[in-house]
């Protein structure tokens, strides 16, 4: 497949991902199992399944921060290492430290920091694109609090924009939706939706059966191996659920 980079600043719609034939394991034992899919660009797509089923060993194989076993994974056509900062990531709330001494505005200019290079550092143009985020997500006043005194909903809204900041083509955020308020919540999906209509690509670990088919365009079920991939409409009408959910784990 030919190398090509995708720019999320030329406003094109974002290349598929394609993923082929993923294996991943811990100390021997499997955690993802031979996933192969293509998801179109420019979808919001749910990634789904049960507790320990590889959801999030998934986004850290698609990002090169785990070794795969296994497997090829393109993002409009190219490797990771060429198109790594169009990717932008917002891990679990429980993988980042919350006490860290940052303020909100400065947590979110981090995200300009893969854009500029090694010897670059943020510029007055980069302090007020990361405000201009910020104010996308709601939180223009809170700019000079620590992170650290806001809500649960609140801190996943400033990752939020901080991944804004990174103006990417593809963003994989890790259960944004976990343990936040019904303002929040409302606030983070109506941006993955501005990123959709943009061509954007957004994939995001959910867990809350009830808004999958008002969220997402598409769905991804995983249990090690890939279960099913399709539009919502299309996963929901087989039995690809019973097969995640209520079939017996394997050992």
């Amino acid at each position: 497949m030919a190398e090509s980079t995708t720019s999320a600043r030329t406003g094109t719609r974002a290349g598929a991902i394609v993923v082929d034939q993923l294996r991943v394991s811990y100390a021997g034992v499997p955690a993802l199992e031979n996933v192969s899919v293509e998801i179109p660009g420019g979808t919001l797509v749910g990634v789904i399944g049960p507790n320990g089923a590889g959801k999030s060993t998934f986004f850290k194989a698609m990002l090169d921060l785990i070794p795969r076993d296994a497997g090829t994974i393109t993002f409009g056509g190219s490797r990771f290492y060429h198109v790594r900062t169009e990717i932008a990531y917002l891990p679990q709330r429980n993988d980042i430290d919350w006490n860290f001494p940052i303020s909100v505005l400065d947590t979110v200019l981090l995200g300009t920091y893969p854009r500029l290079g090694v010897v670059r550092r943020p510029a007055a143009e980069e302090r007020r694109w990361a405000a201009t985020c910020l104010e996308q997500v709601g939180l223009a006043g809170e700019a000079k609090k620590a992170i650290g005194t806001l809500s649960g909903g609140q801190q996943q809204r400033v990752f939020l924009a901080r991944a804004l900041a990174q103006n990417a083509t593809y963003f994989l955020f890790d259960e944004p939706f976990a343990g936040i308020d019904r303002g929040s919540e409302e606030s983070i999906l109506s941006t993955l939706e501005s990123l959709r209509d943009a061509g954007k690509t957004v994939l995001a670990v959910h867990h809350d059966m009830a808004t999958v088919e008002s969220y997402f365009d598409r769905l991804m079920l995983i249990d090690r191996r890939l279960i099913a991939s399709g539009t919502v409409a299309g996963v929901l009408s087989n039995d690809a659920l019973d097969r995640t959910f209520r079939v017996g784990r394997r050992a």
